[in-house]
């Protein structure tokens, strides 16, 4: 009767059925075994279709809402089991797969016969020793990922970039691991080591230009879009030896496409395994016009030979700049321009993107632009160009920044990829407390915004500690974070080495903007509070403000 059916195609395909249900069963029971020598399991939230491509689908358009906190929030309260700690703030899910949390494929819960229950231990003990978690065993049970804002997990060490970013990022720090991580950092440090004086000549030379285009007869202004043109041509004056001058050309190309490549990344990163499914037309596009535009700088740094470099640098009173240093350091076109793709991520970007929530929040607080200008005043003056000892000795324009960046931080999700079998500390268990097994090659998305709007994590609402979500710069006059508690310029090895030199310019920046106008008006309505999220956090519809002279 067996030979009969197996001569059928239907049989055929029934038999054939059967093997890849086993083959399945027992890579998910390989997979188990291994979790669970290493931790456990967190809350799983569960797809309701198949390959749970609607937890893609939900995530990709809560990102599109600029709803991508509410989507972490969605997590935590829909995984199970639902962990009693406030602080079990790790979930899982599989996309191409239903996640298997408690109990193995060959339990008796499961009803399996006892023949294929043996047959399923066999085979497990094949694959197990011929197949390890390969690229195929992905594909065969799903791409488990990891979400977590616990402090505990983020803090871990020892992890690489997803290879998604590599056609936009190249090999530059942040995409980087081990030496070669260690050589752009390298390359970085000695721009970032100290204070110069002539970071503060570019900043200068630059906030005045943006001081002529902000006008201060209250007419209705994107602030937001002024700074993201601001910190280009500072960014590239700086590190690049010359500047772009954007804010004397508000149709930049570059600027648009590097926005849609940034865009259109968040979405294939969201994607996982259907990436093929995310339309990348615009993406090469972008990036085309991205690369005309970084090429010439390129060029500038391989026009001139190590040895000619050095001699530049020793008769420049302002040593060499960061492209020509890259130049030393490497020949290799592909390089340079990687490296310098990254730096203009974190240089511009990210400094922008604060600003301008900065000057969000102060258009809606007046009692606190009103309080930041009299220290200002006080220290120097209405015209005096702040120096960094000046900046260093401003205690509320510190609390402001710090207010914005604990709200608001540069980058909100991160992720990492395992280079090992390893484990969280946290997150398994009935109380989201226990240690998570992670398997090599595990994908672990975590959330510095989440965590660092966490009520939890901070002392009951109270005068001198107001809700999470409400910006007051007083709330630092009694509050300091526990370690790994803020983190809006990451931690641990991979810290921001550029941390200082950010602070000071939006600290200047601030400065010589607060000094000139007595008086800010909000001009953007409440549907204009979303946050967009794609790499760098950023306003999603500008930030239309007005600014008043004194007699105004």
């Amino acid at each position: 009767m067996m030979v009969s059916d197996l001569s059928t195609p239907a049989g055929v395909f029934c038999a054939l059925s059967l093997v890849w249900l086993i083959y399945y069963a027992s890579l998910r029971y390989q997979e188990y075994r291994l979790i669970k020598r290493l931790g456990g399991y967190a809350p799983v939230v569960y797809g309701r279709l198949p390959f749970a491509i609607d937890l893609v689908v939900r995530s990709i358009r809560r990102s599109n809402k600029c709803q991508d906190l509410a989507f972490w929030h969605w997590l935590y309260k829909n995984c199970s089991p639902s962990p009693s700690s406030p602080l079990a703030v790790t979930a899982e899910f599989r996309i191409g797969g239903t996640p298997f949390n408690a109990t193995p494929p060959v339990s008796s819960a499961h009803g399996l016969h006892p023949f294929y229950q043996s047959s399923i231990k066999v085979l497990f003990e094949v694959f197990s020793e011929r197949s390890g978690y390969t690229e195929t065993t992905r594909h065969v049970i799903g791409q488990r990922i990891l979400f977590t804002a616990n402090p505990d997990n983020i803090k871990g060490k020892g992890a690489k970039f997803t290879r998604t970013w590599q056609d936009f990022l190249g090999h530059g720090i942040f995409t980087t691991d081990g030496e070669e991580w260690a050589a752009s950092r390298q390359l970085l440090r000695p721009f970032f080591a100290q204070n110069r004086l002539r970071d503060l000549e570019v900043f200068e030379k630059y906030v005045q230009e943006l001081l002529y285009l902000v006008n201060g007869q209250g007419p209705k202004i994107d602030i937001s879009e002024l700074f993201y043109r601001f910190t280009l041509d500072a960014a590239t004056d700086f590190l690049l030896g010359r500047s772009v001058g954007s804010l004397g050309n508000p149709d930049s190309q570059f600027a648009q496409a590097f926005g849609e490549v940034q865009r259109i990344q968040n979405m294939r990163q969201r994607a996982g395994p259907f990436q093929p499914l995310v339309p990348m037309t615009n993406f090469w596009k972008g990036l085309k016009v991205m690369n005309s535009f970084i090429e010439p700088f390129v060029q500038d740094a391989l026009n001139d030979s190590p040895e000619e470099l050095d001699e530049k640098e020793a008769k420049s009173t302002n040593g060499s700049t960061w492209l020509q240093s890259v130049a030393r350091f490497t020949r290799d076109r592909q390089v340079i321009r990687d490296q310098i793709v990254n730096i203009l991520l974190a240089g511009r970007d990210t400094t922008a993107g604060t600003l301008s929530f900065l000057f969000k929040e102060l258009s809606a607080h007046p009692d606190t632009y009103g309080k930041l200008r009299r220290e200002i005043l006080e220290k120097v003056g209405s015209g005096q160009a702040p120096t960094y000892d000046d900046l260093k000795n401003m205690p509320y324009l510190h609390h402001c920044i710090s207010e914005t960046l604990r709200i608001y931080p540069s980058v909100p999700f991160n992720l990492r990829v395992a280079l090992k079998d390893t484990s969280l500390p946290r997150g398994g268990g009935a109380d989201g407390l226990s240690p998570v097994g992670v398997r090599k090659d595990t994908t672990i998305v975590y959330s510095t915004r989440h965590l660092q709007l966490n009520p939890s994590m901070y002392p009951a609402v109270s005068a001198s500690s107001p809700p999470v979500l409400e910006f007051c710069p007083e709330r630092w006059e009694t509050w300091t974070p526990r370690p790994w508690q803020y983190l809006p310029f990451n931690g641990g090895p991979r810290i921001c080495i550029g941390q200082q030199f950010a602070l000071a310019e939006i600290g200047y920046t601030t400065v010589r903007i607060v000094q000139r106008f007595g008086r800010l008006e909000k001009y953007w309505g409440d549907g204009d509070d979303l946050v967009k999220s794609d790499i760098v956090l950023s306003p999603a519809h500008g930030v239309k403000v007005g600014f008043f002279g004194d007699a105004d």
